[in-house]
C-alpha cells in the first residue's frame, strides 16, 4: 500500500509506541523530511532526473543555476547549424586562466564551471544567442506537503521511507540503542536494493547489456 503522509505518521507512532503528544505533526514533519533528504543524498532515482532549457545571451558568460538543482549531470548547447554539443566541465581556476589568454574570450562556448551557489560560468563568452539544455538531478517533492500527499518513494519504496523515518524518530526519542541499530540495518538493506534498482537495473537494456542472471553454484564432487 502506498504511503500518504497521514498513514506514514500513524505507522511511525505505532512502531515507536508513542502518541501525538510526543511525536506531534510538526515533529514528524521534520523527522520525515530528514529521512527523505538522507535517501536522496545517498541514491538518486530516475524520478528526479530533470531537464531545463534556456538561452545563453551574447556577451554574458554567466548561467543561472535552477533553484531546484541538487546535482548537475551535463550541459548541452545547440550551435548555429542545429548540432547539439556537450560542454566540458572545468574548475574555476581553469576558467580564470582561460580568460587571461588573449583571443579566447568570445565565441562558441566549450567549457562550464561552478562559479557560486547561483551561477555557472561558461567559456568562451557567447558571441551570440545559444540554446542551452541542463540535465540535472532535482530537489524531490516531499510527502510532508499535506496529509494526502504521496511521492515516488512513498508509492514504490514504502519500506525505505518507513525505516529511514524510524531511524530519525528513535534518534529524536533517544530510544533503545538496539532498536535504533535494528532500524538502521533495515534502512541500509532497503537502501541497497533501492540503489541497485534505480542506478543499475532500471538503466540497463537487455538487448545491449543482456538479461541479468544469477550464477548457479557448482556442487562439490561427491567423495563416493
Amino acid at each position: 500500500m502506498a504511503y500518504t503522509f497521514s498513514n506514514l505518521k500513524t505507522d511511525i507512532r505505532n512502531y515507536t509506541e508513542v502518541d501525538s503528544n510526543v511525536l506531534s505533526d510538526s515533529v514528524l514533519t521534520t523527522i520525515v523530511k530528514n529521512a527523505e533528504n538522507r535517501i536522496y543524498r545517498e541514491a538518486d532515482s530516475d524520478d528526479n532526473r530533470f531537464y531545463a532549457t534556456s538561452n545563453l545571451q551574447a556577451g554574458n558568460r554567466y548561467v543561472t543555476i535552477p533553484s531546484d538543482l541538487r546535482v548537475i549531470r551535463y550541459a548541452q548547447l545547440t550551435d548555429a547549424s542545429g548540432n547539439q554539443v556537450f560542454l566540458e566541465k572545468r574548475d574555476t581556476s581553469f576558467m580564470a586562466e582561460y580568460y587571461n589568454t588573449p583571443g579566447t574570450q568570445s565565441g562558441f562556448p566549450k567549457y562550464y564551471a561552478n562559479w557560486d551557489a547561483n551561477y555557472w560560468l561558461v567559456a568562451p563568452t557567447p558571441d551570440t544567442t545559444y540554446a542551452i539544455t541542463l540535465a540535472y538531478v532535482k530537489q524531490p517533492d516531499s510527502i510532508t506537503t499535506s496529509d494526502s500527499t504521496t511521492t515516488y518513494v512513498s508509492n514504490k519504496y514504502q519500506d525505505l521511507l518507513l525505516y529511514g523515518s524510524l531511524v530519525e524518530a528513535y534518534g529524536y526519542l533517544k530510544g533503545p540503542g538496539d532498536m535504533l541499530q535494528y532500524y538502521e540495518g533495515s534502512y541500509q538493506r532497503a537502501l541497497q536494493t533501492y540503489a541497485v534498482e534505480q542506478q543499475g537495473r532500471r538503466r540497463r537494456d537487455e538487448w545491449q547489456d543482456g538479461a541479468l542472471r544469477t550464477p548457479l553454484k557448482s556442487e562439490s564432487p561427491s567423495k563416493y
